[in-house]
């Protein structure tokens, strides 16, 4: 189906992405290029271990994310970050999303026109 024949349809709203915790994220680490570490994202996303851990085995396996286990000193230290396809998938992600807030607006926009329209000529009869 093209976009003219479903304006609303939005196939780039990838499911993977468009969840919540998933979407933090993702927003986390496009902004830190070099990746974060577990903790830091952690405390980004305000989620618990479990939960981070769960939802960066999704991307991971989607390919939008890398970990890289090592150690720091003597402390072990989980590096994650964009891979180069998980951030051009993001982008594209976020080109989409902009598209439904446009088509939001001008959706509510065109009715307040027509309201607007609506009472004047109540007024005028």
């Amino acid at each position: 189906m093209t976009r003219k024949a479903a304006p609303f349809a939005y196939e780039g709203l990838d499911r993977v992405i468009h969840e919540r915790a998933r979407l933090s994220v993702l927003t986390s680490l496009v902004s830190h290029p070099k990746g974060l570490s577990f903790v830091d994202l952690k405390e980004l996303c305000a989620l618990t271990d479990g939960n981070l851990s769960r939802h960066l085995k999704v991307l991971e396996e989607a390919r939008l994310v890398e970990i890289v286990k090592g150690r720091e000193g003597n402390r072990p230290q989980t590096l994650c970050r964009l891979t180069n396809s998980g951030r051009k998938r993001f982008l594209e992600y976020l080109t989409t999303l902009e598209q439904v807030v446009r088509d939001a607006a001008t959706a509510v926009e065109t009715r307040n026109a027509a309201e607007h329209r609506g009472k004047l000529a109540s007024a005028q009869s």
